[in-house]
């Protein structure tokens, strides 16, 4: 059995109406610049680990413009860099700490174990087997690549299902196809008229996930849009235009 997404003439004009409205917005101008950039870097362990620090602290809390989180993320240099949680004899009591003393944070206990648990993960071996999946991200430009990146993260990193996972992706800068696809994806997409209703409490089941993101894709691709710019329009275009060029994150 075969699903064929038919996009037709009328769903590309609402879609590029809707992506005209907010093209201009510092969200999707910073989403447009980082990750559909041809000379993308590699990624180094500092980056990952900070980007990965971010991902755990955006699951279940507001991460809009003006949040805890974003101005925890926009702190600089990072409050739990790399070389400072290298130091730790106990990280998961040094993060909490961190995160507890900041304000604002949800989850401080939970994001100090994940991060225990990950840093563990990648001091055993996995700091090379991730490099290596990012590196074949970065020069290998497709959806599969994307994609199989993603079930990486997903099936090795603690606190990352579908969607962090491809959040982590797109956080890195790496990411054209595959999108962090949440309640306001899926609420936009039930608005323009996805041909099944969409609920996001089933995204955790990761054919659930990549069905709805291969719609997404399809969708994005008819209209000429990136889906990864696309997905910026829609996730800014429910902050009112909160973002700007100061307080702007992945």
């Amino acid at each position: 059995m075969k699903i064929i997404w038919q996009v037709d003439a009328d769903d590309v004009a609402k879609v590029k109406e809707f992506f005209d409205l907010h093209r201009d917005n510092a969200f999707v101008k910073m989403r447009i610049a980082t990750n559909l950039k041809d000379d993308k870097p590699p990624v180094t362990r500092e980056l990952f680990w900070e980007v990965m620090i971010a991902c755990l602290l955006t699951t279940q809390q507001r991460s809009g413009p003006g949040s805890a989180v974003t101005r925890f993320i926009s702190t600089s240099p990072c409050l739990l860099r790399h070389e400072l949680c290298r130091a730790q004899a106990e990280l998961d009591v040094f993060v909490t700490k961190v995160l507890a003393d900041f304000g604002g944070l949800r989850r401080s206990t939970t994001i100090g174990r994940e991060s225990k648990e990950n840093w563990k993960y990648l001091e055993s071996g996995g700091w090379e087997a991730t490099l290596e999946v990012l590196e074949r991200v970065r020069l290998k430009l497709s959806p599969d690549t994307e994609r199989d990146a993603a079930r990486f993260i997903d099936e090795n990193f603690n606190g990352f299902g579908p969607k962090q996972s491809r959040n982590l992706l797109q956080g890195l800068g790496l990411s054209r196809y595959e999108v962090p696809i949440d309640s306001r994806i899926t609420k936009w997409l039930n608005e323009f008229g996805f041909p099944i209703r969409l609920t996001a409490n089933a995204l955790g089941d990761r054919n659930y996930f990549e069905f709805v993101s291969d719609g997404f894709q399809r969708l994005a691709e008819a209209c000429g849009i990136a889906p990864c710019a696309l997905d910026a329009a829609i996730f800014s275009s429910f902050d009112g235009g909160g973002w700007t060029e100061e307080n702007v994150v992945w």
